[in-house]
């Protein structure tokens, strides 16, 4: 290894944490929530707003709750509940989805970040 490639792997490493917050850390307050279903219409619905919804999927009635400019999934009529157990979403990007019932709840806010980038 030459001193060179020391050099690049000591930049590298410096470059990292600014990399890293500046890319998926320091997300801002959602502003809005986008609820998407495969059996109506896409509705967008402001955080500062408490509301319970029920939405209607491919496999039956999602409960969604609005409150504290939080949003979360109630229940849903899938299996393992990971839209469920992914709690209060409040940061701009979050998602949770119900894949099997073909409902997702997304945060939008004036930052959008990617949560990753493929080619």
């Amino acid at each position: 290894m030459t001193r060179a490639d020391k050099v690049v792997i000591v930049l590298a490493v410096l470059l990292l944490p600014f990399l890293y917050i500046e890319f998926w850390g320091n997300r801002s307050q959602g502003e809005v929530v986008l609820i998407r279903s495969t059996n109506s219409e896409d509705t967008t619905l402001p955080l500062d707003q408490d509301k319970q919804l029920t939405i209607e999927g491919a496999l039956g009635t999602s409960i969604i709750d609005i409150k504290d400019r939080q949003v979360r999934f109630i229940d849903s009529p899938c299996q393992g509940k990971q839209c469920v157990m992914a709690g209060w979403l409040n940061k701009d990007g979050q998602l949770a989805a119900c894949l099997p019932n073909g409902v997702t709840v997304q945060i939008m806010g004036r930052d959008q970040r990617f949560d990753a980038v493929n080619f």
